[in-house]
């Protein structure tokens, strides 16, 4: 689907300013029919406000929709919050092999967060096989003391 957007961007940072301002109602009248068009930052934003009902009625479809797309077009920031609903059951229902799948894609591209949280799956063999080695190495990869973990 690749990276599609107005000749100059200038919807998509106008949506984001709003959006990082809290005008959700704004943010989501600009971001909404770049989502639309493929737009995986629009999409991540629109997931977030319809998961949390930010200048719209909460819609748990539509959250789930949108992080999905912009996880699987590989936003990182979108496929650990979409690795967060199926841990958490928020949005769908819970799935600790789901979780783990998305969790170690944005691992790969080096977020931090997500390595911490695969890390404590596999001590916890949550979603994953118990797995204490993978869990340090997660633990120690995403810069943290493992023993701490």
């Amino acid at each position: 689907m690749g990276h599609v957007m107005a000749s100059d961007g200038s919807d998509l940072n106008s949506g984001i300013a709003a959006f990082e301002s809290k005008q959700f109602s704004m943010a989501l009248r600009l971001l909404s029919p770049l989502a639309e068009q493929g737009d995986t930052d629009a999409q991540f934003r629109m997931a977030i406000m319809y998961q949390n009902g930010l200048g719209c009625v909460r819609n748990d479809d539509n959250a789930i929709a949108y992080m999905r797309a912009a996880a699987e077009q590989g936003h990182a920031l979108a496929q650990h919050g979409l690795g967060f609903m199926y841990l958490e059951g928020e949005c769908v229902p819970a799935d600790g092999t789901e979780a783990a799948k998305w969790f170690r894609l944005a691992a790969e591209q080096g977020l931090a967060g997500s390595m911490a949280t695969l890390a404590q799956m596999y001590k916890e063999g949550r979603g994953v096989e118990r797995d204490e080695a993978e869990a340090r190495r997660l633990y120690i990869q995403a810069g943290f003391d493992p023993d701490e973990l």
